[in-house]
């Protein structure tokens, strides 16, 4: 682990390795798991307000789901995240037609309806930012539905922090990437 301004990094988003694999892995973590993508406080409001434009991009179930439990949910432990259908499926997945996973948002983002691309969350992903009082924990999260991703990124020498560049930024400012990136040269060679 090592600080960079307020945050603590984990030195696995620069020595691991990681490439999304869409093509083996079919967007699993969109499907997979037992809770929504988490969210940002900031990002609830953001859901209610584009959900008109992103609703014709979306699946019926996920329209009766959002339309049912809210654009985000509250846990029980008062977390903030994206709803599911039927506790599985985040209701934001749609499928292309190879039947891969995709996001609602970020295709009403790319068909130029909304200026949000998707939570930062989903963003980062791999990364995990876990925020305290004090910092926030900048993280690697190991998933074994995204070995192919690992695979794939060792085979093209991509580390975390590069595949993830524009999310990092989009978070903590190009300053902090800059800071990182030089973190990753001199102690790393990377």
């Amino acid at each position: 682990m090592f600080q960079l301004g307020k945050t603590i990094v984990s030195e696995d988003i620069i020595e691991k390795d990681f490439l999304c694999n869409l093509s083996a892995c079919k967007g699993a973590c969109c499907i997979d798991g037992d809770a929504g993508a988490p969210l940002e406080k900031d990002e609830v409001k953001i859901l209610a307000d584009i959900y008109l434009k992103v609703k014709p991009f979306l699946r019926e179930e996920g329209i009766k789901a959002i339309e049912e439990q809210g654009t985000s949910v509250k846990t029980a432990l008062g977390d903030l995240e994206t709803p599911l259908i039927n506790g599985a499926d985040c209701a934001y997945v749609i499928f292309d037609e190879k039947n891969t996973a995709l996001c609602a948002i970020e295709e009403a983002y790319n068909q130029g309806e909304i200026s949000w691309k998707k939570p930062i969350s989903c963003h980062l992903y791999p990364i995990r930012v876990r925020d305290y009082t004090e910092f926030s924990g900048v993280n690697y999260d190991k998933w074994e539905i995204c070995d192919d991703a690992c695979s794939l990124g060792k085979e093209l020498q991509v580390p975390v922090y590069r595949f993830v560049k524009e999310a990092l930024i989009r978070k903590f400012g190009a300053d902090w990437y800059a800071e990182l990136e030089k973190v990753a040269q001199s102690k790393y060679n990377r």
